[in-house]
């Protein structure tokens, strides 16, 4: 029960912090998901500074980890708001955007976590 009510709260401030985010970002005159994309990558790379820390030095536990990297990371990045704001680009027939953001979205977000856990290395 309590890593559910970690996972909870961690959701919870991660959901509120990205719906915050697509409030200030996303532009409607453009259609450019600039809320989602930023924390797409920042959830990325924050889940790889955390587990990267968390595997390097185990000061990290459990609970912690459920609270940070499942509940808020998972709450802060939204595959299904990216699938969706794809499948507006399709409908429109705006397939630059589509490509352009569909690769950015995965290139840099694996990179983000790459790039978190190396950082770890030096803290």
């Amino acid at each position: 029960m309590k890593n559910l009510i970690l996972v909870f709260i961690g959701g919870g401030l991660g959901s509120v912090l990205r719906f915050l985010a697509g409030k200030w970002l996303n532009n409607s005159e453009n259609g450019i998901p600039y809320g989602t994309f930023v924390a797409n990558i920042l959830g990325s790379l924050l889940i790889g500074i955390i587990l990267g820390y968390a595997a390097k030095s185990e000061t990290l536990n459990q609970s912690q980890t459920l609270l940070l990297a499942t509940g808020f990371c998972g709450g802060f990045t939204t595959f299904s708001t990216f699938a969706y704001e794809n499948h507006v680009f399709l409908k429109s027939g705006d397939f630059t955007s589509f490509a352009f953001y569909t690769i950015a979205s995965f290139v840099v977000g694996f990179l983000a976590v790459f790039a978190g856990i190396y950082l770890v290395k030096f803290i």
